[in-house]
């Protein structure tokens, strides 16, 4: 199937959300990347490496997470609502080409890149599908408090894709965005935050790039006597920069040079502008404004955690949870209704994967939670990702505790050998 077809029909589909396409013909993954822009990044912003490692830490943090859908239901604690048709949609495959680890990674790294991720919400119930819209396509988000689109004050998303503008409403749309806005509803992007860093690390990174070309070898003044036509001199100079680069076999460090001529180096030492340090301050100042820790990008120098458990808990407290509530509220409220809500349901990133301690500390911290009646013995094995045993499943603790409730009836007459 031709790629102008399927743009044809994810437009008509975009247009109509209630049209059926067919599904007969195979749309690849690569077709839809294609239409979608998604792999077509090519700005000079990724090309700087720290950069680009944050944009990967944040999205492969995300991807990491399994999102799950609660049940609060008083006594019964929380559970998972495996049986509600969203729960396997949003935890393993929001849309037939992506897993939701490839989607959330996505998401969040265009989140970052563009300031602003968006996925339009396709169908309802067991039918309903997530897909990813171009953030690069977005023309304008428009609140219409005049209510000139529809008859209810509402926020509206007009993308123009392949020249021709679509519209959807709040209600249509998962919005996700970074936490720098000025009016609560567009984010802005980190690059946008930092461009001149960003702009300065690109020119730094091909001043070195060009050193590396050249062999390092620093420009220099030859001086020579007599007089040479425009074409020979440049043939001459020519002939220098061969043997100073090794491009001659043999010449790898000796540079001839004709009698009455001398060569005089122009040094450039980087240490004399302070250019690594620069370089190393402008790395740290990008990580910050993306709240990632000089550890997650090799920076040792001043790393005062006991641990990696401990580092990853200050990421999570200081960069990740913020992130995170910001997905669970706005896909809570975008997916549940209010009947729902009301009865509990709610979506949570499962955090655990990522402050997962080593296993002398998983085991410690399990057993003193089944010795205090907070575990049973198989919820602790569910967590090692162990079977269940017989007889595990019901709570046990030291039998020195009582109820608070009971506290000193074991004093009184008749209960305890009390006078």
């Amino acid at each position: 199937m031709k790629i102008k077809n399927l743009r044809n029909k994810i437009a008509n589909a975009i247009a109509a959300p209630n049209s059926k396409v067919e599904t007969k013909e195979v749309i690849t993954l690569n077709q839809l990347i294609d239409f979608l822009n998604i792999g077509g990044v090519n700005e000079k912003a990724l090309s700087e490496a720290t950069y680009f490692a944050c944009l990967k830490i944040l999205s492969e943090a995300l991807g990491k997470l399994p999102l799950k859908l609660l049940s609060s239901n008083g006594k019964q604690g929380v559970v998972e609502a495996k049986e509600h048709p969203y729960y396997k949609i949003l935890r393993y495959r929001p849309n037939k080409f992506m897993s939701s680890t490839v989607f959330w990674s996505t998401i969040e790294q265009n989140r970052n890149h563009h300031g602003n991720s968006f996925a339009w919400i396709c169908g309802a119930g067991k039918k309903m599908r997530l897909y990813i819209l171009p953030s690069e396509n977005l023309e304008k988000i428009y609140y219409d408090d005049a209510k000139l689109m529809s008859e209810y004050e509402d926020i509206w998303y007009i993308f123009n894709i392949g020249g021709t503008r679509y519209k959807f409403s709040s209600e249509e749309i998962l919005h996700f965005k970074t936490s720098t806005t000025f009016n609560g509803i567009e984010g802005i992007s980190v690059r946008d935050q930092l461009k001149a860093t960003i702009i300065g690390n690109n020119k730094s990174q091909a001043m070195l790039n060009k050193m590396y070309e050249t062999g390092f070898t620093a420009k220099a003044v030859l001086q020579y006597t007599g007089s040479l036509s425009d074409d020979n001199e440049k043939a001459f100079v020519q002939n220098i920069e061969k043997y100073a680069k090794g491009k001659i076999d043999g010449t790898n460090t000796i540079i001839p040079i004709p009698v009455g001529s001398k060569l005089e180096s122009l040094n450039t030492k980087l240490g004399d502008n302070e250019f690594v340090d620069l370089k190393k301050y402008s790395a740290l100042q990008i990580a910050a404004a993306f709240g990632i820790k000089p550890n997650q990008i090799n920076d040792y120098e001043k790393a005062s955690y006991a641990s990696a458990e401990a580092q990853q808990l200050a990421f999570y407290v200081d960069t990740l949870l913020y992130i995170l509530k910001q997905y669970e509220d706005e896909i809570s409220y975008k997916l549940l209704s209010d009947d729902e809500i009301k009865s509990g349901l709610y979506f949570k990133f499962n955090v655990a994967v990522l402050l997962r301690a080593d296993l002398k500390t998983q085991i410690e911290s399990l057993t003193k939670g089944i010795s205090n009646s907070l575990y049973t013995p198989n919820e602790a094995r569910a967590n090692l990702d162990l079977e269940a045993k017989p007889g595990g499943d019901r709570l046990i603790g030291n039998g020195s505790m009582i109820p608070v409730e009971m506290m000193g009836e074991q004093y009184k007459k008749g209960k305890g050998g009390g006078n």
